[in-house]
Order: C-alpha cells, then sequence, then structure tokens
C-alpha cells in the first residue's frame, strides 16, 4: 500500500513538473513573438511617417471634424452633425470630379480617394435605424412578438441605388479609354475663330476645346457617343428623381415662411399670376411668355413659383379660416393652381437641370436635423452633377461633329455630272426650244391631232389585220405596221427616247 501510494505520489510530481515547463515554454515564446511585434512596428513607425498619415488616421480626423460640427476649436460653434455630413459629401465631391474636364477615365489615386472616403461618410447610414414588430421563438417553443431594430426603410432603398448609380456612372467613364477620334487642346492654343465656332460661354473657360476629324466622326463612333449619352442621361434622371424626393420629405423651415409674401399674385407677379390661373392654361404657353434666356432669370421664376405653391398650399390645409393668409379664393382653386405651379416645377426641372439649387432648396438644407436625409439629399445630388457634365462633354462632342459636317459640306468640291449627262441635257434643250417654238407636248410627244381627226369623221374604219403567216421554219413573221386609236405605239416611243425619230414638230 506503501509502495502503490509512493508512486502515485511520484506520478503526479512528474505530471506537475512537465505542466509547469510547458507553461514557462508558452511564455518564453509569447515574450518572443511579443518583441518582434514591437521591432516590427518600430521599423514601420518611420515608414508610415515618411509617408504621410495612414488611412486610419485619416478616418479619425475627417470624424472628429463631423463630431466637432466643423468647429475645431471646440467651443461648440459648430453646425448641426447633419449639415457638417452634407458638407463633406460635397465638398469631396467638389475635390475629386472638379477636375474631370474631358471625357477620360478618372484618375485612378482620385477613384480610390472617393471610393474610400464616400463609404467612410456611407458608413453612418448602417446605424440609422428604426423599431419594427419582430416574431421571437422560446426556449419551450412560444413565439412571442419583440421590437427589434433595422435599417431605415428609405436609406435602406436608396443608399444602394445610389452606390450602384455611382458604379455605373465611373464605368461610363472608363469606356472613354479607347476613344482617340476626338481630342482636346488648350484654348490658348486656339485662334478666335475656332473658340467662336466651339460655342462654349464665357462662365465656362476653363473647359478645353473638343476637337475631331475634318470630315467629322465616323458613324458607328457617332452612334456609340449617342448611345452613351442615352445611358448617362438614365442616371441623370435617377439621381434627380431621389434629391427631389427627400427634398420633398424635409421640413419647411420657418425662417423661410417668414420671408414668403401675403399672396400668390405678390409672388408671381400680375402678368403670371393671370396666365397660371387663366381658365385654359397650358405650361408650355406660360412658359414661352417668360425670359428664359439666362440661368439667374431661369432661377428666379423657379423661386417665384415653389413660393406661391407653398403660398397656396398653406392657405388649402388653413381649415379655420381666422389667419391672414385667407381670402376670397376657393379652396378648389387654390388646389387647381398648386397642381399647375407643381407642374411648372417639374417641367423647369428636366428642361434645366443644370442650375443651382433654389431658395427653398438650400434653406431645407441648412435647417436639417435628419442625419439620413443629408446623406440621400447630398450623395444623389452631386452624382447628379456628375451625370450632368458627362452628359455636357459628350453634347460637347457632338457639336464639335456637327460643325465639322458643316465645314466639311460647305468646302467640298461640287459633285461631276452623272454619266449621260449631255444627252439630258440636250433633251432639255430640245424641250425649252420646242416651247419656244409654240409647240405644245402633244406635238413634241408625236400625237397629232390628225389621228383624232381621223377617227371623228365618218369614214369606215380601218380593215382588221390578217393573220400572221408563219416562216418556213415554223418562227412567227415580223408583225406589219398596224394603225390603232392610239396616238403613238409604244416601239414609237421607244425609237423616239433612243434618239432615232425626232418629233415630227420640229420638221
Amino acid at each position: 500500500m506503501a509502495a502503490s501510494a509512493g508512486a502515485q505520489l511520484e506520478r503526479r510530481s512528474s505530471e506537475r513538473r512537465a505542466q509547469s515547463m510547458a507553461r514557462e515554454e508558452e511564455r518564453g515564446g509569447q515574450q518572443a513573438a511579443d518583441e518582434e511585434l514591437n521591432k516590427d512596428g518600430a521599423a514601420a513607425a518611420p515608414k508610415s511617417q515618411s509617408g504621410g498619415p495612414s488611412e486610419m488616421d485619416q478616418m479619425k480626423e475627417k470624424f472628429a471634424k463631423l463630431l466637432l460640427g466643423e468647429d475645431m476649436s471646440g467651443s461648440g460653434k459648430g453646425v448641426p452633425s447633419a449639415l457638417a455630413l452634407s458638407n463633406a459629401v460635397t465638398n469631396l465631391a467638389a475635390s475629386v470630379f472638379g477636375e474631370q474636364r474631358k471625357l477620360e477615365p478618372m484618375a485612378p489615386d482620385r477613384k480610390g480617394r472617393w471610393k474610400r472616403e464616400v463609404g467612410w461618410l456611407l458608413s453612418v447610414a448602417d446605424h440609422i435605424v428604426e423599431f419594427v414588430a419582430k416574431k421571437q421563438v422560446m426556449d419551450n417553443g412560444a413565439e412571442m412578438e419583440v421590437m427589434g431594430t433595422q435599417q431605415r426603410r428609405d436609406l435602406q432603398a436608396n443608399i444602394p441605388a445610389l452606390r450602384k448609380l455611382d458604379t455605373m456612372l465611373l464605368d461610363y467613364l472608363d469606356n472613354f479609354k479607347e476613344r482617340n477620334e476626338f481630342w482636346y487642346v488648350k484654348r490658348d492654343s486656339c485662334s478666335e475663330s475656332e473658340n467662336e465656332e466651339s460655342q462654349r460661354s464665357d462662365e465656362k473657360w476653363w473647359i478645353p476645346i473638343v476637337k475631331v476629324p475634318p470630315a467629322g466622326l465616323s458613324k458607328p463612333s457617332r452612334g456609340w457617343l449617342l448611345h452613351q449619352k442615352e445611358l448617362v442621361n438614365q442616371v441623370l434622371k435617377a439621381a434627380m428623381a431621389i434629391n427631389a424626393n427627400c427634398l420633398m420629405e424635409m421640413n419647411i423651415p420657418d425662417t423661410y415662411i417668414d420671408t414668403l409674401p401675403k399672396n400668390g399674385r405678390a409672388s408671381l407677379g400680375d402678368a403670371l399670376y393671370r396666365i397660371i390661373t387663366d381658365v385654359e392654361f397650358d405650361p408650355d404657353d406660360f412658359l414661352s411668355t417668360v425670359d428664359l434666356t439666362s440661368e439667374h432669370k431661369i432661377l428666379d421664376l423657379k423661386d417665384r413659383i415653389e413660393a406661391s405653391v407653398i403660398i397656396w398650399n398653406r392657405k388649402v390645409h388653413n381649415k379655420d379660416g381666422k389667419s391672414s393668409w385667407g381670402s376670397a379664393v376657393s379652396q378648389e382653386k387654390r388646389e387647381q393652381f398648386e397642381e399647375r405651379a407643381q407642374t411648372l416645377l417639374l417641367i423647369i426641372k428636366h428642361r434645366f437641370p443644370g442650375i443651382p439649387q433654389s431658395t427653398l432648396d438650400i434653406a431645407k438644407i441648412q435647417e436639417n436635423r435628419d442625419v439620413g436625409f443629408a446623406l440621400l439629399e447630398s450623395y444623389s445630388r452631386v452624382l447628379e452633377s456628375l451625370a450632368f457634365n458627362v452628359m455636357s462633354r459628350i453634347e460637347d462632342v457632338i457639336q464639335a461633329d456637327n460643325l465639322a459636317r458643316e465645314k466639311a459640306k460647305r468646302e467640298a468640291p461640287p459633285p461631276p455630272p452623272p454619266e449621260g449627262g449631255a444627252t439630258a441635257a440636250g433633251r432639255r434643250d430640245a424641250q425649252e426650244a420646242g416651247e419656244e417654238s409654240g409647240s405644245t407636248l402633244l406635238d413634241f410627244m408625236g400625237w397629232t391631232g390628225d389621228s383624232e381627226e381621223r377617227n371623228d369623221d365618218s369614214s369606215p374604219p380601218p380593215p382588221p389585220p390578217p393573220e400572221m403567216p408563219a416562216q418556213d421554219d415554223g418562227r412567227l413573221m415580223k408583225l406589219p405596221n398596224i394603225m390603232t386609236n392610239l396616238k403613238q405605239t409604244y416601239m414609237d416611243k421607244l425609237d423616239f427616247l433612243s434618239g432615232n425619230k425626232s418629233p415630227s414638230g420640229r420638221h
């Protein structure tokens, strides 16, 4: 018994010694690994410092500015978080896409920066959630309804759609990599006549001039360019729709309402008010009566129409009738006027997609406190601006192609006369000579009135033609000259057209 007990104690002690030795070896290996990591980090630190801040440091700096509301002093005088996020997206797009002046792929560094930093800003939307009812199964198999969180529905639907539009636009720009039928030159290197032919306004003097071959683009290249324009136009319409819906959901700030006039007539003016409140209203006639020659005038018209829409809408939903907004116009008329004004705004938005934001839109963006709306509005707005710029560059190439084609047509030599042109000219001279001599078309064609006179008199008709005799070899002989009541036979016309017979009126 004692011997067995001693053997057990020895085994236990040996196991304990083995475990302790294993622990010591693990600790030694961990310390060696930590020392290697420290050495690597110390060696990598100078490299990162020499190459600039890392992506993590850039992200920390960007989100620190957002949290501080763009007020780096920390005194609490910054803008709201929603406006700071909207400004961040706008400034990022301006710094990345502001250099996109040609139809060419984006530089890899700018494209990588855009994808990286816009991904940081959009990551905020992943944490904007709403409560929804969900079913949860308990351990005993019973089901119960609990409240769970999921991403807000408008963000869940529109953020992936905007990301898809973003990717499509960048892909469309990449498609111009192999296109070499048009190129760009600086304005300083062009003559004054070329600058005038480019038809580029002085406001966009920084845009280079497009050059195409003297004969214009080839048909496949022009067709491909028009197809790309249509694709970009579809992206533009989708971005405009998302942006318009987002702005519509934003609340109208009180600061904007305080600046409105008392009625729609004061906002529109007497002339425009009479047109829009007429019994027979046509939006195209309304827009044809106003001056839309400059961007400032278009924006001013849009501001006045939007103000009248808000005035009429507030009067329609004012039920107590004690406010100073009331007037003698019925609610049905106001609703009709509001619908007409909304139609005009929609037409202006689609006819002039590149105009700046109106006073109402700026007020909504500045006073907005919803971070989700700020993300949707800013992201859709910068994509809309990029799509519009790409369409403008495509239209510049098409305009240059049209000018080159017109110039080539003007400078082209006259085409040579077709074969047999001398004969045709001789026939025209003969016709003109016949007309000058007083002969009629009947005389020219050989259709004289003698045959008609012979048909009209009482002389008996000509005898019927004899039967056609056959030759010995069985072939039919040539038909004899047969006199019929036709003015001219088919064979006579052929002989005349071939030049073997001249009109009788000329002899």
